[in-house]
């Protein structure tokens, strides 16, 4: 099996395509590695795509005592992975909450990457309702007992839907996500596992330009979680930045690149 280990911890990742250009890639909650699998036909004829499974996803684990996950094991992993397939630079893509791990090895080791592609990233500018799962105290607890007894979280949302207070669909994702134990379970612990993994976003951009990266982010016209209204303004500040707006909401987002990429390489 394919694995970065560290420890008691494992980072599971697949190989896709097979280019000279290298791509790292990592998934969306809920998702695995296997989402990446479309991409074959739109980029693996120019690369060789690394995608790995997100801790608490897929075959990824990550030991209690790494929790939460920091900055710098991920870098550690990281490290150990390029040094393993002699790889020198290399290109990142992230997808919504894949987006936390692409921005931390821009972050770490900006000199080594070549591209950025996001897709709809977590990790720009953070949800209240990620804010409150990972604060500190009282309300962390009170999310915690949710897992076990998710009934006032589900009278929440039916008082939120008959009011119109929230939109649609980010009422059915959170049903999709939290309709049993083991999936509030992951919630609870993809949230928390990964409260660290935050960004001065001005850094993050004053790094890109400075490395001449080029920036390529993808936004769905009706996604509700990662809106493009919440994240344009990065794109803004890149010197080397495109913003591309698909019809498209979230959760299907990461097909819809697949298919716009294939087309490109087709016409091109």
């Amino acid at each position: 099996m394919p694995y970065v280990i560290q420890g008691k911890s494992k980072l599971h990742y697949r190989v896709i395509g097979q280019g000279s250009r290298v791509l790292l890639a990592f998934h969306g909650y809920g998702q695995s590695s296997a989402y990446y699998q479309p991409m074959e036909q739109a980029l693996g004829k120019d690369y060789t795509i690394y995608a790995f499974d997100l801790f608490f996803h897929g075959r990824s684990h990550l030991h209690k005592q790494h929790m939460p996950l920091q900055k710098e094991l991920l870098k550690t992993f990281t490290e150990h992975f390029l040094e393993k397939k002699g790889i020198n630079r290399f290109s990142l893509m992230g997808f919504s909450m894949g987006g936390k791990f692409a921005l931390t090895l821009v972050e770490c080791m900006p000199q080594r990457v070549e591209e950025l592609f996001l897709i709809a990233p977590d990790g720009i500018k953070t949800s209240f309702w990620y804010n409150i799962a990972t604060y500190p105290g009282w309300l962390q607890q009170l999310f915690k007992r949710t897992v076990l007894k998710p009934e006032l979280f589900f009278k929440l949302l039916r008082l939120l839907d008959r009011y119109n207070m929230v939109h649609r669909s980010l009422l059915r994702f959170a049903h999709n996500q939290m309709d049993s134990t083991p999936k509030r379970l992951r919630v609870y612990r993809s949230w928390v596992g990964f409260r660290q993994l935050n960004f001065d976003i001005r850094h993050i951009v004053r790094l890109l330009n400075k490395q001449k990266v080029p920036v390529t982010m993808f936004l769905g016209q009706y996604d509700q979680v990662i809106s493009p209204k919440r994240v344009g303004v990065f794109v803004d500040a890149l010197d080397k930045g495109e913003l591309v707006i698909l019809k498209a909401g979230h959760s299907h987002l990461l097909q819809e690149v697949a298919t716009l990429l294939h087309k490109k390489r087709l016409k091109g």
